[in-house]
């Protein structure tokens, strides 16, 4: 989805970056992330303030995370534009960069770090800004946002495939996923780390008094304490039970994904410059849970993809899905998205992929998504495979979505059509009798309903046909056309009754379950489309025999008119 889809928060962002521009930062990837170094000390200092409260509120002794009050966001953003950015510079910076415990990544990737806003009216300019987004109202990933945004605005998002997961398609993955308490969590293409921030999240309230939990509108959580989990789930959470890795040398993506987890609580953020697919990166049979959405497209090194993927390979989204199943202790799961060519490519690396996937271990789900999930910046077509390392697959689980409840144009809008909340509950009732017969009971039902109006619409479409051919043809024309309008009306009434009860009848029809022998039958394809039942829609086409009588009547008429014509112009 477009994020920052509020329209004044995106204004205010554009001018924000305008004047970042005008203010000597001309490199993009410069403008990004100060401004994502800017909104971090911002929240740190929000989230200092919450902290605050909530001690004073539990009679607790508060531990401030800064050491000094010039330090904060609210004390050097109100001084005048010189001072501010000499504290910055000789304090706040240099503080920002030992933040963090020494076991994390963060420091690691920050020992480089530079702030290079030395304008001081930009740096008042820029904090004003911030300050009037409102940014902690926003919620959920605002680094990802904007970067997500921002690159958008470059026109570059998308050229190595490497373009943002959006966020509801995250939080369906997680939940269908189901991480536990004391799960290892990787993703091994990061990014801005949308998909372990959105695990810990899960994790958090899976693990909170449901009575502190709220919801907002768009049905995230808020008051995530995490207060069931134990010292030694805590523990593990914190340690390594969320790493991800990231090739991005220029370092940007490991900052802001840092900055990302560690200001949704995870302290010691595991997130490492790697390629994942080289040589170097060997690790095996570490983890119990994947989640991932790995460069599409983009040049690889042939000389440096590690021995233990299949090295003949080009396309990376086949050597990620061998290096997933890699990663995976025996029994662990994984949620990944793959480019649909995955799903039916016919070459060998394509076919041996999902062989790989379904002989050798368990593939759960196959959920194919409408292919305006990633505009404005890619087209692609995708789906979701769910699986489980080293078990045994008899039957996969399919979903053909088809809305996700934003318009799949480059607007990306919110709409009505969501089948997201329907994959969920289709997924969690997949093996209950009682969910799948009342189902099909249902569907059963509005199929005997919808038939007799399909069978009027039919007829309709008959009697506008030859309405249609009686204006041309009929002594009174008129007449004909009154009648034929009537009957439109009366169609478009028809339709309108047929719609809801067609859209419900495609929806219970977009969960199904496939067989392994059919799978392997058709050469492994994953495809959707292969399997669905979908009935077929009868179309009105006229009988030839009533066809050929019209026509001969208009080859009479025809041959009149010409007749008439010559006998007028040989008696002038």
């Amino acid at each position: 989805m477009v994020m920052l889809a509020d329209t004044k928060l995106r204004s205010q962002v554009d001018s924000l970056w305008d004047k970042l521009w005008s203010g000597g930062l001309s490199n993009p990837l410069d403008a990004i992330e100060q401004l994502s170094y800017l909104i971090f000390l911002k929240q740190l200092d929000e989230r200092e303030q919450d902290a605050e409260r909530a001690a004073k509120k539990r009679g607790q002794k508060f531990e401030p995370l800064f050491p000094n009050q010039e330090l904060r966001w609210s004390y050097w953003s109100q001084l005048p534009g010189d001072k501010a950015v000499s504290i910055v510079k000789e304090k706040v910076f240099p503080f920002l960069k030992k933040l963090g415990p020494k076991t994390g990544s963060f420091g690691e990737h920050m020992a480089t770090a530079e702030f290079k806003i030395n304008k001081p009216s930009l740096l008042i300019e820029a904090c004003k800004a911030i300050d009037e987004m409102h940014i902690s109202a926003q919620n959920q990933d605002v680094q990802g946002d904007l970067y997500e945004y921002l690159l958008g605005r470059l026109n570059t998002a998308g050229t190595n495939g490497q373009f943002r997961t959006p966020r509801h398609i995250i939080r369906m993955m997680v939940q269908m996923i189901g991480p536990k308490a004391g799960e290892r969590i990787v993703d091994p293409a990061a990014g801005t780390c949308g998909f372990l921030v959105n695990a810990w999240q899960y994790l958090l309230e899976m693990h909170t008094d449901k009575r502190d939990l709220t919801y907002d509108d768009e049905g995230w959580p808020h008051g995530l304490a995490g207060s069931q989990l134990t010292s030694q789930e805590w523990k593990l959470s914190q340690s390594e039970g969320f790493t991800g890795y990231d090739s991005d040398s220029g370092m940007t993506m490991l900052r802001i994904g840092s900055m990302n987890l560690m200001l949704h609580g995870l302290a010691a953020p595991r997130f490492h410059y790697m390629d994942a697919l080289s040589k170097a990166f060997n690790e095996e049979s570490r983890y119990d849970v994947v989640l991932a959405n790995p460069p599409f497209k983009g040049a690889i090194d042939a000389s440096d993809v590690n021995p233990t993927l299949p090295t003949k390979v080009k396309k990376t989204e086949i050597l990620f899905l061998h290096l997933f199943l890699r990663l995976l202790d025996s029994g662990g799961r994984g949620a990944v998205i793959v480019p649909e060519g995955v799903l039916f490519g016919s070459s060998n690396a394509h076919v041996e992929a999902r062989k790989k996937l379904i002989e050798e271990n368990r593939l759960d789900a196959v959920v194919t998504m409408p292919s305006g999930v990633f505009r404005p910046y890619a087209g692609v077509s995708t789906a979701i495979l769910f699986f489980t390392r080293g078990a045994r697959t008899d039957r996969i689980w399919f979903y053909d979505m088809e809305h996700d409840g934003f318009s799949l144009d480059d607007k990306r809008q919110l709409v009505l059509e969501n089948d997201v909340p329907d994959v969920l509950a289709c997924w969690k009732n997949r093996k209950d009798s009682d969910f799948i017969s009342k189902r099909s009971a249902r569907l059963d039902e509005l199929k005997k309903k919808i038939a007799p109006l399909k069978a009027d619409r039919l007829k309709h479409h008959e009697i506008i046909h030859r309405l249609k051919f009686e204006e041309v043809v009929a002594v009174d024309p008129e007449k004909a056309k009154t009648t034929r309008e009537k009957a439109e009306a009366e169609l478009a009434e028809l339709q309108a009754s047929i719609a809801p009860l067609q859209a419900e009848i495609n929806q219970l029809g977009r969960q199904f379950w496939v067989e392994k022998k059919q799978v392997v039958a058709n050469k492994y394809d994953l495809s959707a489309s292969l399997y669905r039942e979908v009935d077929q829609e009868h179309e009105f086409f006229e009988k030839p025999a009533v066809t050929l009588e019209r026509l001969t009547v208009l080859d009479n008429r025809a041959r009149r008119i010409v007749a008439e014509l010559v006998e007028f112009s040989t008696s002038s």
